[in-house]
């Protein structure tokens, strides 16, 4: 899969979610959405992340925005993480890796000398007409949420 950028139409997905149920991306037709995808529940980057994004949930609501996280990880590690952090946003559990995939966030990555496959902490900020806007790849998270919460106000 080649590398999404702005302009090009966002793909659709459908995956299992915190609390229950699913969450696609065509539910939001119409409105903001902004889709982060980070390697693994309660790890201190994603945490950070996490709670940022959560702590921002009403500025992006005002905007009429919806922030969906997308990682690897089990809808039970997902409701526990939610829970333990009280987080705010959307969780969405991609464990066939077919989102992680569509947005080319399932990478080759290395640490310690090892190489192994996952998730490249990226960031998609898509527009009301389903379209990316913004893309954020290799995130480094301090105020991370902050900008991205800039660039949909920009919208």
């Amino acid at each position: 899969m080649t590398d999404l950028t702005a302009g090009d139409m966002a793909p659709d997905f459908s995956l299992p979610r915190n609390g229950g149920g699913t969450v696609s991306l065509s539910d939001f037709a119409g409105k903001p959405v902004i889709l982060y995808f980070y390697p693994k529940d309660d790890t201190s980057g994603c945490t950070t992340e996490a709670v940022d994004f959560s702590g921002l949930t009403e500025e992006f609501a005002k905007l009429g925005a919806t922030v969906i996280g997308v990682s690897p990880d089990s809808v039970k590690s997902h409701d526990k993480f939610a829970a333990k952090h009280n987080l705010s946003v959307v969780l969405a559990s991609d464990e066939e890796h077919k989102a992680l995939e569509a947005y080319a966030v399932w990478k080759e990555k290395s640490m310690y000398g090892k190489t192994y496959m996952g998730v490249e902490r990226s960031t998609f900020l898509i527009d009301k007409s389903g379209k990316v806007a913004e893309v954020w790849r290799k995130v480094k998270v301090p105020g991370h949420a902050e900008a991205v919460l800039k660039a949909t106000q920009a919208l």
